[in-house]
């Protein structure tokens, strides 16, 4: 991290230079965010595993006019690709996890691997009775990272005027350590997958692919293969408006069944955790290693904060911040005022009647100029509650890939009968 950090400092030197040179003058966060330093910070980062991947991954889905284009460009490789682990230390990972005859177990198995990520990556591989399997394999090592790594976070979070005086990010932070962890308990993703496949069930769009439990371990995670290309792809030429509608509405009514009627919801909306199979027109739901139940109590808290939001009515979204924790009354009432109004702002889909066009939609953009200035000038007085930190980022998230997508949905029909 440290010399990421220096390298970004350094072609910002470099660029000032440059630009001194032809007569100008730019702002320092103008020189750090060139396409230069993009490619020194994607190069970077993409030699990194576990929590400092997560990182980047995070930041490549920046939302419409958040990051520069170069940026968010070049960290989108983050998504789905990272530096592979050599060969022999592949080997090394399948005989441990496998025994010293593993070749036997598979008819074929690929060295070159199909994506990988943060914590793992993914190897394709027949059985003998002809089953064609994604196994995800974990980096060795990346579970005794994550702690050194969180705390890192935390160090960095101490530095003077990064984070607002008074706000406490420990249990935040906590919460991703406990998460990350989690995320690396490989035989807990499969049985969260295998519930999760259970509850979908049979959909016409949607699958989750089948665990090949026989073929799982502490380590690797074995599931059908399925044939697709990320959904963010599908922003590029050549994908007509149908399409990428069918996509982003899947995906949008599925992040709203997760939560009100199934009670389970993946939590990670990276780009590269969704397959789009052109032949059949169906989406692959692949990654169940953060996956998150959600309470009764939480759902009905959050369900009457989606009825304000659909109403823009104040008092009742004030009352439905306060009860989730968002909001306290002992809270400076100015920050109270600024967190509700960004709260307001976001629910504008839901109050937007028919089809809201998330192609032409500024709204990212407009939340986070709200949110960084409060950031920056009062600060804020207390953190999100722990519990919904990942919650939130699959709903940001599904709203980004609409974005990207630029797709148009009637978003107030896709909440109706669950805000009713």
């Amino acid at each position: 991290m440290g010399r990421a950090m220096g390298e970004l400092a350094a072609g910002a030197a470099a660029e000032g230079m440059a630009r001194l040179a032809r007569g100008e003058n730019l702002a320092l966060s103008q020189l750090l965010l060139t396409p230069g330093n993009a490619r020194r910070l994607a190069e970077r980062l993409s030699t990194m595993r576990g929590a400092v991947m997560k990182v980047g991954q995070l930041m490549s889905m920046d939302g419409k006019g958040v990051l520069p284009p170069a940026f968010a460009e070049l960290l989108g490789g983050l998504r789905d690709r990272a530096h592979h682990m050599p060969a022999t230390q592949l080997t090394e990972v399948l005989e441990r996890e496998y025994g010293s005859d593993w070749h036997r177990r598979f008819r074929r198995f690929s060295f070159e691997p199909v994506a990988a990520a943060s914590i793992g990556q993914v190897h394709r591989a027949e059985t003998h009775d002809g089953r064609a399997l994604a196994l995800k394999i974990q980096y060795p090592g990346v579970r005794r990272s994550i702690d050194s790594d969180v705390a890192n976070l935390a160090l960095l979070a101490r530095t003077p005027g990064l984070v607002p005086s008074g706000l406490e990010v420990a249990p935040l932070l906590e919460r991703v350590r406990l998460q990350l962890h989690h995320e690396t308990d490989y035989r807990a993703e499969a049985r969260s997958a295998i519930a999760y496949r259970a509850l979908l069930g049979d959909d016409p769009v949607l699958r989750v692919p089948a665990v090949a439990e026989e073929h799982c371990t502490d380590h690797i995670l074995a599931t059908d293969f399925v044939p697709g290309i990320p959904v963010d792809r599908l922003a590029g030429p050549g994908h007509p408006q149908a399409v990428r509608d069918h996509v982003a509405l899947a995906l949008a009514r599925l992040s709203v069944r997760e939560f009100f009627d199934m009670r389970l919801v993946q939590t990670d909306p990276n780009f590269g955790n969704y397959l789009f199979d052109a032949d059949s027109r169906r989406v692959a739901l692949l990654d169940f290693g953060a996956t998150e139940a959600v309470s009764d109590e939480r759902v009905e808290q959050l369900r009457e904060l989606g009825r304000g939001l659909r109403d823009g009515d104040a008092p009742r979204i004030r009352a439905a911040a306060m009860a989730v924790g968002f909001v306290a009354e002992e809270d400076p009432p100015r920050q109270t005022h600024a967190i509700l109004d960004m709260m307001a702002l976001a629910g504008e889909p839901l109050q937007q009647r028919g089809v809201y066009d998330f192609g032409s939609s500024n709204l990212f953009g407009r939340v986070f100029d709200q949110g960084r200035a409060q950031y920056l000038g009062e600060g804020y007085a207390r953190t999100p509650p722990p519990d919904l930190l990942f919650l939130q980022r699959k709903f940001v998230g599904t709203f980004m890939l609409c974005s990207r997508l630029q797709a148009r949905l009637d978003v107030g029909a896709l909440f109706g009968a669950h805000l009713s």
